[in-house]
């Protein structure tokens, strides 16, 4: 077998630090330990002073979690980063299994399943839908949605740093609102990263209320609008296609739970929707993106 890489993990934070507390002993619990641990914080509470080894704290730059992520990914030296959200709880196996993947020196970046953490209870609802666990090969033909998520996925640095890393335009905290981690999955695919999803690479994902769910709908619609209209703007043919697939994907969706009767859902996918068209608008207006 080929040797194991070191794998550092970077984790934005901003005003919870109980959540990244346990984000935190979820890693340390790990049968294998990261390389190392940067924390970009964010907050405006006073901080933590002690993270634990070997996690260290950054302070980023403001603009949202794409600059964040930047700067803690730049921060790391390991060969391979992961990257965590703080309310996220790593499976004891994720570090492993994320190493073992990447003794593929082949492989370029990984994403993996996110499943809810905890028992549900009424109110509260599960945050991804990525979780399935079959293991896939990711390429250029993939749909960004079907890439992973944003909260559990690894890369090399190299490629990582092909692309010029996240674009700070987009995503939480940022104009683009949401699709940062879209863009940055197919950014990857489309300069010929090779990718996988592996389901050995899990991550657990704290719930959220309904008020919460709803209020992620729009930024979620409005990142994939901008996300392809950028995209298009760089000359990729299969923006518009792309864009496309996605309307009709959440137009179905709002059509069968319409006929089911699952308002909570129908109103989420007209939200999603709203925001896509929203976003559309920021694509097109968009400045140039900045240097990271």
């Amino acid at each position: 077998m080929a040797e194991l890489p070191a794998v550092a993990v970077a984790i934005s934070t901003r005003d919870r630090p109980d959540a990244l507390a346990r984000c935190l002993a979820s890693l340390q619990a790990g049968r294998q330990q990261p390389a190392e641990i940067v924390v970009a914080d964010q907050s405006e509470t006073p901080p933590t002073d002690e993270l634990g080894p070997p996690a260290r704290r950054i302070h980023p730059r403001s603009g949202g979690l794409a600059a964040a992520q930047n700067d803690a990914v730049r921060a790391t030296t390991a060969p391979v980063v992961a990257v965590l959200d703080d309310d996220c709880v790593a499976d004891p196996g994720w570090i492993e299994a994320i190493a073992r993947a990447f003794a593929d020196p082949e492989l370029g970046f990984l994403s993996g399943p996110v499943q809810p953490l905890g028992d549900e209870e009424p109110g509260t609802h599960a945050v991804a839908t990525r979780t399935s666990m079959d293991r896939r090969r990711l390429d250029g033909r993939t749909l960004p949605w079907d890439a992973g998520s944003g909260n559990n996925f690894a890369f090399r640095r190299d490629w990582f740093e092909r692309i010029d890393g996240a674009d700070e335009r987009l995503g939480p905290g940022a104009p683009g609102k949401g699709g940062l981690d879209m863009d940055l999955f197919r950014r990857l695919l489309r300069a010929g990263a090779p990718g996988v999803y592996e389901p050995d690479a899990v991550v657990f994902h704290e719930r959220v209320s309904t008020a919460g769910r709803l209020a992620r709908r729009v930024p979620y619609g409005y990142g994939m609008g901008a996300c392809c209209v950028l995209w298009l703007r760089e000359g990729d043919a299969q923006a518009l296609p792309v864009l496309g697939r996605w309307v009709a994907m959440r137009s179905n969706r709002l059509a069968r739970s319409f006929a089911r009767g699952r308002w909570l859902a129908v109103r989420e996918e007209v939200l999603v929707l709203a925001g896509t068209a929203r976003g559309i608008g920021f694509g097109i207006r968009a400045p140039r993106a900045p240097q990271a």
